[in-house]
């Protein structure tokens, strides 16, 4: 039987998108009616198409039914504890405290260090710090889980002082243990939650908020020529199968993020086609997260253009994602792509 996915397009913005939804012409997304759609397109694996959403009641009776269920998916507020989603996006800040992250390894490993870029983040904007004692570049070592643990419980005491919403960036239950001891906001698992299987009893008995990731692989061998007949269908069916099995574990709640894994056993052309769809996973009804921050499609573009921050790519990236309505940034540079940001807005939004 052919399956048939929901892909919000056509999008209105701030005054425009209000004066919409006012005149039932747009609908908002997540219930943000600063950014607002009024067409979908309608994707199966062997085509597609494009239609006003005033024009759903001339689909088949099967069809628009799959299609109202996904708009309302698309439309209704998503909420997370503890976060507001009325000013979008809200960025995760990176913080590192790892010898060998691709791009800021050793940067933060000190106390003191880190408690400085901690403080630099929110200041420049980050509502989310996301800390990480495991390197998951392309190729990484696992390392031991008690090594990561000392390497993040050094700043653990002063987020918890300081009431910041605090994410880990980690893919071992231990570790997870030892954070909610302290104070924990979020698990931002890269596997999937596949890596440890007793990730999933921490997230049911604490229920904790979760980012729901997509990695094909290992970090070891994610990059080795990772191939998909259709990249982002099968990200969106991956998710979908992944959703049932939490659901069966006994997690009931809907306080989890979705984020695609750019970079994570995907090459340049899966990568790009996933940023340009990305409006395709708010149908699932969860807030969208996209860690677009300092990556290899950004070099892959760019050519002799590359830069060691890759600052100018993470920029564009992240406000072309901002305009499908992703909700979260997870960037290492807040300033920059926040400094981006309102200025897009304010030539843009008014």
């Amino acid at each position: 039987m052919k399956k048939y996915y929901t892909r919000a397009c056509n999008f209105y913005y701030n005054r425009t998108s209000q004066e919409n939804i006012k005149k039932n012409i747009s609908l908002p997304i997540s219930g943000n009616k600063l950014i607002s759609f009024d067409t979908i397109e309608i994707i199966s694996r062997s085509g597609k198409k494009k239609i006003n959403i005033k024009d759903i009641n001339k689909l088949s009776s099967k069809l628009k039914k799959k299609v109202l269920i996904d708009i309302n998916n698309i439309s209704k507020v998503k909420k997370i504890p503890k976060l507001k989603f009325n000013n979008l996006p809200i960025f995760m800040g990176v913080l590192n405290m790892t010898p060998d992250s691709f791009s800021d390894g050793g940067q933060f490993r000190s106390k003191a260090s880190a408690k400085k870029q901690i403080n630099k983040l929110i200041s420049d904007g980050a509502k989310i710090i996301d800390v990480g004692g495991e390197s998951t570049r392309p190729g990484s070592k696992e390392v031991f889980q008690s090594q990561e643990w000392i390497r993040i419980m050094k700043v653990m005491s002063y987020l918890k002082l300081k009431k910041y919403f605090v994410s880990i960036d980690t893919r071992k239950s231990f570790v997870m243990k030892k954070a909610s001891n302290f104070k924990l906001n979020l698990i931002n698992d890269v596997s999937g939650l596949s890596y440890d299987k007793e990730t999933i009893n921490f997230l049911k008995k604490s229920k904790l908020p979760f980012v729901l990731h997509h990695m094909k692989g290992s970090t070891k061998t994610m990059q080795n020529n990772p191939s998909y007949n259709n990249v982002l269908l099968e990200i969106y069916d991956y998710f979908e199968d992944k959703l049932k099995l939490i659901r069966k574990k006994g997690i009931k709640h809907n306080h989890i993020i979705l984020d695609p894994g750019i970079g994570f056993g995907k090459n340049m052309k899966h990568n790009i086609t996933l940023i340009n769809n990305i409006s395709i996973f708010h149908s699932l009804g969860l807030p969208v997260m996209l860690g677009l921050s300092r990556k290899r499609f950004i070099a892959d573009i760019s050519g002799q253009n590359d830069s060691n921050q890759r600052i100018g790519g993470t920029v564009s990236s992240c406000i072309f994602s901002m305009l499908q309505g992703v909700q979260i940034l997870r960037v290492h540079d807040v300033n920059e792509v926040n400094q981006g940001i309102k200025v897009f807005k304010k030539l843009n939004y008014i």
